[in-house]
């Protein structure tokens, strides 16, 4: 019994837990022979069953969503065929895209493109207007202009600025500027249509319309005479050009000091010859302009009027009358007998140079209050009062034919108006200092102008560009005149003591005329081109005549 006892659990542990034994016939407790391996397997074979449960549980599991293109190219690996297959169809049924919805997207994303492209192309087209250049740096932050830049300086800088932003991304600042402007613009169209339509000019006087209505009448009689006269001499075989600017170059070169006289006790700062070339007047800093008999220079007279030095003085091409300009702001007309006949007054500072108008019914005044005035000579009428130069206005002198006008002043600029329309229709820019003096050719194209750079600067009118750049003087130019007749020769005056005779072909230097003992203030040609004279602050005048105009003379006396 013992020995069961001892048995007992070795037999009950050899049992799985749940399973009975089969009892014996004999009734005899016989210790149970050993379990072969063989008889295992039906013990262990109802196993499988419980294991099928685990195979859904993938499908309760969140669908793991992969990325199209796995990282650096390699594919992750799974756990297993059914782990790799669940996920295949999963990202198929979330990227799958019909075919009608691919075509529609591409549309949309081609027409957004060109939308993108047509708004970029509008924001990087440069303005060309001015204005708009302007406000367009002005909307992008920068400055709207440099010191010293020209409108296709400043159109360039807009365009690389541009450009800079778009190579740099920046697009969508550019395309808001460009909204803006379009706002800008629009919302001003409004104003302007609510608001009362002005004129884009200053009305002016009924008298300025008559005398521009006047002026052009009178300029394209005139032109069309000049026109006839260039015609003829280009066309007539008996016409040798050359042979003429040839014979007065000749003359100009053979210049010499005809006559010297002290003019007054003060620096002279003007002259002119008359019309026929019997008088001539000069001007001081006294105040003071004197009355000279040609060819002797004997004092005919003294006119007295002005409160301050006198600046200018100028003979009327078709009458005896003359007008002075003086630092007391007004200008004065008188008539060859010394009497005074009317003041003009206005300028609200002192005048500089002043000139008549050919038909002799106008004159201009140029004055340091930075404007330039005309003026009726019967009635004393201030027509028209000028702005534009940015300093004062130094210089001034009409065009052969009336049309035209040149101004030229302290800023370095010298302008040409149109004096039937009161237009500027150009601005000379080339010097760089102050321009004191210009001249028209009585060819009708060429333009002189002289200034404080000592440069004497030939301008066409027809090409709207420097020529010819002289260096003539060396020291400023006081005033330039050419030869009335033709035009064959041009001469400067200068502070550096001397006046020049250039050619009027080539503008080479032709004559210089040395002597004054100071600088030379002004100078002027006789109408007939006989006579040069010239006037200095060492108070006295210089007529320069050709040395043989007395041979000369006798000979027409003598054929006559």
């Amino acid at each position: 019994m013992e020995v069961d006892d001892d048995n007992s659990p070795s037999t009950s542990a050899a049992v799985p837990d749940g399973e009975t034994t089969v009892p014996t016939a004999n009734s005899t407790p016989v210790q149970p022979p050993a379990v072969p391996p063989a008889v295992v397997p039906p013990t262990i074979a109802p196993l499988p069953a419980v294991v099928p449960p685990i195979a859904p549980i993938p499908a309760v599991r969140p669908p793991v969503f992969k990325p199209p293109v796995p990282q650096n190219g390699e594919v992750k690996a799974v756990d297993s065929d059914s782990d790799h297959e669940d996920d295949g169809r999963a990202t198929a049924g979330e990227y799958e895209i019909s075919e009608e919805s691919r075509l529609v997207r591409e549309r949309q994303e081609k027409a957004m493109q060109e939308l993108l492209m047509k708004r970029r192309a509008a924001a990087l087209a440069v303005p060309t207007n001015d204005m708009a250049v302007r406000t367009r740096l002005r909307r992008l932050g920068e400055p709207i202009t440099l010191f010293g830049e020209r409108e296709m300086e400043r159109r360039e800088r807009l365009r690389m600025i541009m450009a800079k932003l778009d190579s740099e991304g920046q697009l969508e600042k550019l395309m808001k500027a460009h909204e803006e402007e379009e706002a800008a613009i629009s919302a001003k169209a409004e104003d302007i249509e609510e608001d009362i339509e002005y004129p884009f000019y200053t009305e002016g006087p009924k008298e300025l319309l008559d005398a521009r209505i006047d002026i052009a009448k009178y300029s394209i009689v005139k032109a069309a005479a000049r026109l006839q006269h260039a015609r003829r001499k280009r066309d007539d075989p008996d016409e040798d050009m050359d042979a003429e600017i040839d014979w007065a170059l000749r003359q100009a070169g053979n210049l010499v000091l005809d006559c010297s006289e002290i003019g007054d006790d003060r620096p002279l700062s003007g002259c002119s010859f008359s019309r026929d070339g019997k008088l001539l007047a000069t001007c001081s800093l006294s105040g003071v302009a004197k009355l000279w008999s040609m060819p002797r220079v004997s004092k005919v007279s003294a006119l007295k009027g002005h409160t301050e030095r006198a600046t200018d003085v100028t003979f009327s091409p078709v009458h005896d009358l003359l007008a002075t300009a003086s630092a007391d702001r007004t200008a004065k007309l008188w008539s060859s007998d010394g009497s005074l006949l009317k003041t003009f007054g206005g300028h609200l500072d002192r005048l500089a140079r002043i000139a008549f108008h050919p038909s002799g019914k106008y004159l201009g005044t140029t004055s340091f209050d930075k404007t330039w005035r005309l003026w009726d000579i019967d009635t004393g009428m201030e027509l028209l009062l000028q702005e534009g130069h940015s300093r004062s206005v130094y210089g001034i002198a009409f065009h052969q034919d009336g049309s035209l006008v040149a101004s030229c002043g302290l800023d370095a600029l010298a302008r040409v108006w149109d004096l039937r329309t009161g237009r500027s229709i150009l601005a000379l820019e080339g010097h760089v200092k102050p321009v004191l003096g210009a001249s028209f050719s009585p060819n009708g194209y060429h333009l002189a102008t002289g200034g404080e750079d000592n440069t004497c600067r030939i301008w066409d009118l027809r090409k709207k560009k420097s020529l010819y750049i002289i260096p003539a003087h060396s020291n400023l130019i006081s005033q330039v005149k050419f030869e009335p007749q033709e035009g064959y020769y041009l001469v400067t005056s200068s502070y550096d003591m001397t006046a020049k005779v250039w050619s009027g072909r080539d503008f080479k230097p032709v004559k210089s005329l040395p002597g004054h003992e100071a600088k030379v203030t002004a100078s002027d040609i006789s109408a007939d081109g006989r006579y040069i004279v010239t006037v200095s602050h060492d108070r006295t005048i210089k007529l320069w005549t050709p040395g043989n105009v007395e041979q000369e003379n006798d000979m027409d006396w003598t054929e006559g």
